[in-house]
């Protein structure tokens, strides 16, 4: 499987790398855009279906975009945040429940099975959790590299949509205080219950963010600062990928609210960073709304969805795919013999 060449030395050169990501080809989503109005059917009244095809049409550079192979990916890795008592289930379960993606027994390995995608899943040393970031970064910046590099390397080429997913216990505290450090407001607004929090236990998270903010105060305005000092692994291997597959023009779809709250470091390098990024769906963590205003985005499926994994973005291909098949499947008035008024 051929994978994008992504080497970064240090964490310097994300800013660099970023300056020359690029961009969506316009002649191709214009191009879509007429065909969608010659199609059988009055114009725009497919909805957010054009709209998609559209979109992927600008990405892969034709006008009659297509999905021959989506490539799911879900990293995992642990956080020494959980030191502060902020998750009701204990590390293990990350090893756990790698193990019941690898064996093929999790909500992902079902849905990517049904709307054809190819799922991987990436550990990212589990046996060293990051550090607890009220004490101390959370990652040195060689360790933050080498999780970016590592979610690089694991994009295919050759995909021509990527799903992104993600496990770690304690991880609804690590998204709740990367998006409150690049977003700002207050931190009750960004954290919800994650895997089960009691209300004893999101105040204890919210006093948790509150602390490593004021901690890591420095950061301010710095995408890759904050992601090294509150992010964990999984979250930098997540920028890597988005980063690795804008090079390679495939266009994404992220997952919930922890997998959305993992890029924002990237929007605030630059803002262009996510253009072609989709959000699979609305999670029912309180944050994710918030934080999809932020980012200007709307989610694809709102299925009061909260599990994480992929679980929504690999259920959002679907939806996908359907928009591709109509866009290139569908004849037009004129192939139809149907008059267009």
């Amino acid at each position: 499987m051929p994978h994008v060449t992504f080497p970064l030395n240090d964490l310097s050169d994300l800013a660099k790398l970023v300056r020359d990501l690029p961009a969506s080809n316009p002649d191709s989503h214009e191009a879509a855009r007429a065909r969608q109005d010659t199609l059988t059917k009055p114009p725009g009244s497919l909805g957010r279906l054009e709209d998609l095809a559209v979109f992927m049409a600008g990405w892969q550079g034709r006008a009659v975009p297509e999905i021959g192979k989506a490539q799911a990916i879900v990293f995992a890795g642990n956080h020494g945040i959980c030191a502060q008592n902020v998750n009701p289930f204990p590390q293990a379960v990350t090893a756990q429940m790698v193990q019941n993606f690898k064996a093929g027994g999790a909500a992902i390995n079902q849905i990517c099975k049904v709307n054809g995608a190819d799922l991987s899943v990436v550990d990212l040393e589990l046996e060293r959790p990051t550090a607890d970031f009220t004490q101390d970064a959370a990652m040195s910046p060689q360790d933050c590299v080498a999780a970016l590099n590592a979610g690089a390397a694991a994009v295919a080429s050759d995909a021509d949509v990527l799903i992104l997913g993600e496990m770690g216990i304690g991880n609804s505290t690590v998204a709740a205080a990367l998006v409150a450090a690049v977003f700002g407001g207050a931190v009750k607004d960004w954290v919800g219950r994650g895997t089960g929090s009691d209300d004893a236990g999101v105040m204890r998270k919210i006093d948790v963010i509150e602390r490593g903010l004021a901690r890591h105060a420095e950061t301010d305005g710095d995408g890759a600062a904050i992601l090294a000092a509150l992010g964990g692994r999984e979250q930098a291997a997540i920028c890597g990928a988005v980063l690795a597959a804008r090079l390679a023009r495939i266009p994404v779809i992220l997952d919930g609210f922890i997998c959305t709250a993992s890029v924002a470091p990237l929007y605030a390098i630059d803002r262009a960073c996510l253009d072609h990024c989709l959000v699979g769906h609305l999670s029912v963590e309180p944050g994710h709304r918030k934080l999809l205003q932020a980012l200007q985005k709307t989610a694809i499926l709102d299925f009061d969805m909260r599990l994480g994994e992929g679980s929504g973005a690999a259920l959002a291909l679907g939806v996908l795919r359907s928009a591709l098949a109509c866009h290139g499947g569908m004849s037009t008035f004129a192939e139809a013999g149907v008059a267009d008024g």
